[in-house]
């Protein structure tokens, strides 16, 4: 089954913010040159170059007097506006003009010693009234120039200028919009991404933990404390289960005791040896449950340990059951002691149960060795028919045989490989030089 690709909620949240924002900043953009052009509709204005070829046409002659020579722009003028004009007073009160000027620019040239600015509309054609009044020189003197030249619509003028104000304000907003967008989307997002880390790091045998509800987003709490509250009912159905556990194997000792005691009483024959058997295994279960209880106290009470004398221990006391199975028992080891932080009586448990799985499928011949080397690793090898590369794994599984009618519970191995794991360590099945199993047992240094 295909798995379908996730979409990233981050990432379309910024696209549809920035699509919105540019969206926005567009409609505007065209409302308010739309309002412009509606503003400036029927309004012309005069081209005000007109103030500079008329500056630059005026001479000055050798007897002082001013005039106005027909240049190529205002030849050009002439041309395309067929009722251009101009009136220019020079610093010292000189007129000079051209075209027909109205009455009232007339009787205004006089005083231009007093303007030196003005744009004068005209709102209704043919426009007779529209001129501008620009500051001027020439090649003789400075002038103050009044007229009329090129008209022009003002709703062209008005679409550059707006073009020429918010095209770069528009380009402006956009940038800033694409910077601080996603920014404020990651930072709304930080705290979602410490608390999806913090669900990652939810185990079981982490129990007891709850996500964090500082500063989580007031829509995301509900999804927050729904896991919170998962995780409690979690909780509380694995403390049922484990004091049903504690308590099955509390109360299975003592029938299980007072069975060996009635058995042993019995004479001596198959039937006696099979019940005590049974009833060993029965005893071993409940042991072993109970010692899957007590892991969850394992790491309080870490304390130095000797792995030499461990395992020496459990070499004495497993050598009688592995040569009366038909057994060699050896402890290879160049150390006195080898020191490492744990607890003594789960570690005796792993190496006393990695001897008894030896002895019980190693195929009752051959050597049991126990070596320990220098880099805190203790190997359990024997002489059997090993243990099948995919099943390396499973036989540390609960309840897991290798063989469907193999005595035990197959607790032993799970117990082994829970105990390595609370002691920061690890274990694993190989093959070992003899053909046989080889359980490596290593340990943190």
């Amino acid at each position: 089954m295909k798995r379908i690709k996730a979409k990233s909620l981050k990432r379309r949240l910024i696209a549809q913010l920035l699509l919105f924002q540019v969206g926005i900043l567009l409609l505007f953009s065209v409302a308010f040159v739309a309002y412009l052009i509606q503003a400036g509709e029927g309004i012309v204005l005069s081209d005000p170059e007109f103030a500079d070829a008329a500056g630059r046409a005026i001479e000055r002659k050798a007897d002082g007097r001013l005039v106005l020579n027909e240049t190529e722009q205002i030849a050009k003028l002439r041309q395309t506006s067929p009722d251009f004009w101009f009136v220019a007073r020079s610093e010292r009160g000189e007129i000079v003009q051209t075209g027909n000027v109205p009455e009232v620019y007339a009787a205004m040239a006089q005083h231009l010693d007093r303007i030196t600015f003005g744009d004068i509309r005209d709102t209704k054609a043919p426009f007779s009234y529209l001129a501008v009044i620009r500051s001027t020189s020439g090649p003789a003197g400075d002038f103050t120039v009044i007229g009329k030249g090129d008209v022009f619509s003002m709703t062209y003028a008005i679409i550059l200028l707006s073009n020429l104000l918010m095209v770069p304000i528009l380009v402006l907003l956009v940038i800033v919009t694409i910077i601080v967008i996603p920014w404020i989307v990651s930072r709304a997002f930080s705290r979602l991404s410490t608390v999806a880390k913090e669900a990652e790091a939810i185990d079981i045998d982490r129990r007891g933990y709850r996500l964090p509800e500082t500063g989580i987003p007031r829509e995301v709490m509900p999804l927050v404390n729904a896991i919170n509250g998962a995780l409690q009912r979690l909780d509380e159905g694995h403390e049922r289960h484990q004091r049903f556990i504690l308590d099955a194997a509390h109360e299975l000792r003592t029938p299980v005791a007072i069975l060996q005691t009635r058995v042993e009483s019995i004479a001596e024959g198959p039937i006696r040896n099979r019940l005590l058997s049974d009833a060993a295994r029965i005893a071993a279960l409940a042991e072993q449950l109970l010692d899957l209880q007590r892991l969850d106290v394992i790491g309080g009470n870490f304390s130095a340990v000797d792995l030499v004398e461990i395992c020496r221990d459990v070499a004495a006391d497993m050598a009688p059951l592995a040569i009366a199975q038909g057994y060699d028992l050896s402890l290879e080891t160049l150390l006195d002691h080898l020191i490492v932080q744990g607890d003594a009586g789960a570690l005796r448990r792993v190496v006393f149960n990695i001897v008894q799985n030896a002895i019980e499928h190693g195929g009752g011949r051959g050597n049991i060795t126990i070596r320990i080397e220098r880099r805190a690793v203790i190997e359990i090898i024997d002489e059997g028919p090993g243990v099948p590369a995919t099943e390396r794994e499973r036989i540390f599984e609960p309840f897991h045989r290798l063989h469907p009618h193999e005595h035990g519970a197959g607790l032993g191995l799970n117990l082994v490989k829970e105990i390595m794991q609370r002691h920061g360590g690890h274990v694993v099945a190989l093959d070992s030089q003899q053909g046989g199993a080889c359980f490596r047992l290593s340990f943190p240094v």
